[in-house]
């Protein structure tokens, strides 16, 4: 992998962390346009105003407690909750490895019981400025400044302590206003009755739904319910490529579901890291690193 000499690898302790993780994770579409600019972001040592922590490779495990991650996952879904969060979650997406395959699609539409037409992450064919294809995961971006957020009329969607948005499909009463105000096209509304599933192991909640209501709005969700437990998200565990990461802002960490750890802030600082539609503002916390051609320099269309 490109640059993985000037990683430390990972202590033995830190890989048994990563087995207990991984132990426990095991319908084409139109493209669209996509956006890319530079951010600059990690030189200065912050993203998005939270400092970055230098801590040694997966110097966190995944936030598991004595408490159930059931319980975590609900408490989590106030957005105001009291003190500082212990997680601030993000995602590293790397472009360079992605071959289209869509598995991370397919496990989080089985993990989820999802439609075939319910993609929570996609992947989409883009084409570069030369002309040359290539593949693009597209999660939910849970962005630092949501525009789905305020637009609700019922408070149906909420941004967590530890910075995923999610929706409250028992309040949510099916406007789409939010579907609207997403720049990202990662929303959608559940026009049938969802598929039947089996009892979960979380409740059905902001931070598991399971099954999806019928009329309301549902997106990715990071899985977030799992993340207490100490497990990556269906997507990052699944991915057979090793593009996917679940980050930690607050610990300045990532891994992906091959075992490959990194310092989160070195990682994307080194690549070049960038942001999906910069400019709009919405500071997502998803970081695309590129290496496919794509029009870095500029916000101007690339696909």
């Amino acid at each position: 992998m490109t640059g993985s000499e000037r990683r430390d690898a990972a202590s033995a302790e830190d890989r048994d962390v990563l087995d207990d993780v991984q132990s426990a994770n095991r319908p084409e579409r139109e493209p669209v346009p996509v956006t890319f600019g530079r951010r600059g972001f990690l030189r200065g040592a912050t993203i998005g105003g939270l400092g970055i922590a230098a801590t040694g490779a997966l110097g966190y495990a995944f936030g598991a407690s004595s408490a159930s991650s059931a319980s975590s996952a609900s408490s989590a879904t106030t957005a105001g909750a009291a003190g500082r969060a212990t997680h601030q979650w993000a995602m590293v997406i790397d472009l360079r490895s992605c071959n289209g395959c869509k598995l991370c699609t397919t496990a989080c539409q089985a993990a989820h019981f999802l439609h075939e037409d319910q993609t929570w992450i996609d992947v989409f064919t883009m084409r570069d400025a030369s002309g040359k294809h290539y593949s693009m995961p597209r999660p939910c971006m849970m962005c630092e400044d949501p525009p789905c957020v305020p637009v609700c009329p019922v408070q149906a969607n909420v941004r967590t302590a530890d910075g995923l948005t999610l929706v409250d499909q028992s309040r949510c009463i099916g406007t789409r206003i939010c579907m609207n105000a997403c720049p990202y096209q990662a929303r959608y509304f559940n026009w049938s009755k969802p598929r039947p599933a089996p009892r979960q192991p979380f409740p059905q909640e902001p931070a598991w739904p399971v099954p999806q209501v019928e009329g309301t709005v549902g997106k990715c969700i990071t899985c977030a319910a799992m993340l207490p437990a100490g497990k990556l998200p269906e997507c990052v565990s699944r991915c057979p490529m090793g593009v996917l990461y679940l980050g930690d802002l607050a610990t300045d960490v990532a891994v992906n579901g091959i075992g490959t750890t990194v310092k989160l802030s070195e990682f994307l600082a080194d690549n070049d890291a960038v942001t999906f539609k910069e400019s709009y503002g919405t500071h997502p916390r998803v970081f695309y690193i590129p290496g496919s051609g794509q029009a870095l320099d500029t916000d101007a269309e690339a696909g």
